[in-house]
């Protein structure tokens, strides 16, 4: 039997589930994405569920929204409780429902993100390790050469479709709501990769059509990230390293720029709204400069001679 939702007229009655679903709606008709969606339902539960009382009076909200932020978390953790639920709370103020959101004005902590840097000997290692006589083991090839090739996100590769492959341009396109930021791209790809996904294809049955991902398990299903996590996981294992899916996106990142591409062209190519995650890529190259700089400075043997000249 459906449960009947009970619904009132006074908005400053709604209990904080009633307002969370009415949220939600809201989101949901804006576009939000299913993982987007997810993250607003876990955020503001996880609160409600530590602090039950918070609800009931502004005090309580307060006290509870202050002590739920103070915990000691990493500043990409603090963000993600402080963005999600203030956005909620934002809006719960604009329908009426509170008076006032605590947090409205708190800022974001300064974080510094996480790159990654992967020795080039272990990528090529691990473009070895899947075995292609297998579909599976083509697919995990086809991925990391995918996202090597093009920075493409994890989730964003996993949506792919057949019709989102263009070989005659070299091409891979994101639709606008599989992509993270909901604005589409189109990414250039390299020859092995366009004959790599024409030879994954080709390999597929043809009962699956085009509805299954291209990125697919052996029976045409979705493959969802925590299984490509753990696919990755047991290539790395071997290798004696541990890496993550979005690691080879970070990979990527950090060649382009070394390789020679501007700043610019990475931002676009990651699909990232702003250059403030971008920087942290280029000020990881600018670390290698400097390295390179203190090896091999003209000034490193003329000191050395100076001081030599000196001691006589």
């Amino acid at each position: 039997m459906a449960r009947v939702r009970k619904i009132t007229t006074d908005p400053s009655l709604m209990t904080w589930e009633q307002a969370l679903a009415g949220f939600l709606d809201y989101k949901t008709a804006q576009g939000i994405s299913a993982q987007t969606y997810e993250d607003y339902d876990k955020h503001a539960r996880l609160f409600f569920k530590r602090f039950p009382n918070a609800w009931n009076t502004p005090d309580n909200l307060t006290e509870g929204l202050y002590a739920h932020l103070s915990e000691e978390v990493k500043p990409a953790t603090f963000n993600n409780r402080l963005i999600y639920l203030r956005t909620f709370l934002n809006w719960c103020v604009e329908k009426g429902i509170i008076t006032h959101n605590p947090i409205a004005n708190m800022k974001k902590r300064k974080d510094e993100g996480r790159v990654v840097a992967v020795d080039e000997r272990i990528l090529q290692k691990l473009l070895e390790m899947p075995d292609q006589s297998t579909f599976v083991g083509l697919r995990d090839y086809a991925l990391i050469l995918l996202t090597l090739d093009t920075g493409i996100r994890p989730k964003e590769a996993l949506t792919l479709l057949p019709c989102d492959f263009n070989p005659a341009s070299y091409e891979i396109y994101i639709p606008a709501k599989n992509a993270k930021t909901r604005i589409s791209r189109t990414l250039p790809i390299s020859d092995i990769t366009l004959k790599t996904l024409k030879r994954l294809l080709a390999a597929r049955p043809a009962e699956w059509g085009e509805e299954a991902p291209i990125f697919c398990t052996y029976e045409g299903r979705s493959l969802n990230r925590h299984t490509w996590g753990d696919r990755l996981e047991k290539y790395t294992r071997e290798l004696g390293v541990h890496i993550r899916p979005y690691d080879l996106r970070h990979a990527f990142s950090l060649e382009y720029i070394r390789n020679g591409a501007n700043s610019f062209a990475l931002q676009k190519t990651l699909g990232h709204t702003s250059m403030e995650m971008t920087k942290r890529y280029v000020a990881l190259v600018t670390d290698d400069l400097k390295a390179e700089h203190a090896k091999a400075s003209p000034l490193n043997k003329l000191m050395k001679n100076t001081k030599r000249t000196t001691k006589i």
